[in-house]
């Protein structure tokens, strides 16, 4: 493992402050001082410091939370409202794999690996999301092909991959599955065309569901659920 790769999953420092860490001779492996940013250290065998101060590999932890109305999905705010990582049970310090809005429900990942967030929040990953989204009025035939072929949004063209309903009977209650994660996407999709959604819940996320877990609470997930997850062998 590269040694900035391994303070940072220490908790310490991101890589890049890890890397000026580094270039100031402030770290050392085995009692060596270490400037080379490209060394490799041996996490099994090789006792890494920085000032002096032995670390440590921090356990990996991630968790799947059932997201409900009125917490933030940042780990500070300057109201004073409570946030999701105010749910979850930990002394760790762990952050939030993306944002929800503050009324926004349903599936968020939390989770203190970087380099996890860093590769699934990646758009070249392309990890589907479902959101059911309640609208102020039905849905058309018209708007539906125009919200699949994709519209301008960010200067971009944009699309949801599948469009359902959630009931037959009702076309104000629609299930979208997109690629995109940028901020407000379902809403501003729907507002372009006119449409308000009054009510917002993700269903899933890649392989990921909130099934059987109530509002407000969460799981704990395993490295072999986030081994499935990103689809690699285990």
């Amino acid at each position: 493992m590269r040694l900035n790769k391994y303070i940072a999953e220490s908790g310490i420092a991101s890589r890049r402050k890890a890397e000026e860490l580094i270039e100031q001779g402030r770290v050392s492996i085995n009692g060596k001082v270490i400037t080379k940013l490209a060394t490799i250290v041996d996490p099994e065998n090789d006792t890494v410091a920085v000032d002096g101060e032995k670390l440590k590999q921090q356990k990996k932890l991630y968790f799947l939370l059932n997201k409900p109305k009125g917490v933030i999905t940042t780990t500070k705010d300057e109201k004073g409202r409570k946030s999701v990582t105010d749910l979850i049970q930990t002394k760790e310090k762990i952050f939030p794999v993306g944002r929800l809005d503050y009324n926004t429900t349903g599936v968020l990942l939390i989770t203190n690996d970087g380099d996890f967030t860093n590769k699934v929040l990646h758009p070249k990953n392309k990890i589907e999301r479902t959101y059911k989204a309640k609208l102020d009025s039905d849905l058309s035939d018209e708007h539906i092909q125009i919200l699949s072929k994709g519209i301008q949004l960010d200067d971009r063209k944009s699309r949801f991959t599948k469009i359902e309903f959630d009931k037959i009977s009702s076309r104000k209650v629609v299930l979208v599955t997109t690629v995109e994660g940028r901020n407000h996407f379902v809403k501003r999709m729907f507002l372009t065309l006119g449409y308000t959604v009054k009510e917002l819940e993700r269903i899933s996320f890649g392989n990921f569901t909130c099934n059987g877990i109530p509002k407000g609470n969460y799981v704990q997930l395993s490295q072999k659920d986030i081994n499935k997850f990103l689809g690699e062998k285990y």
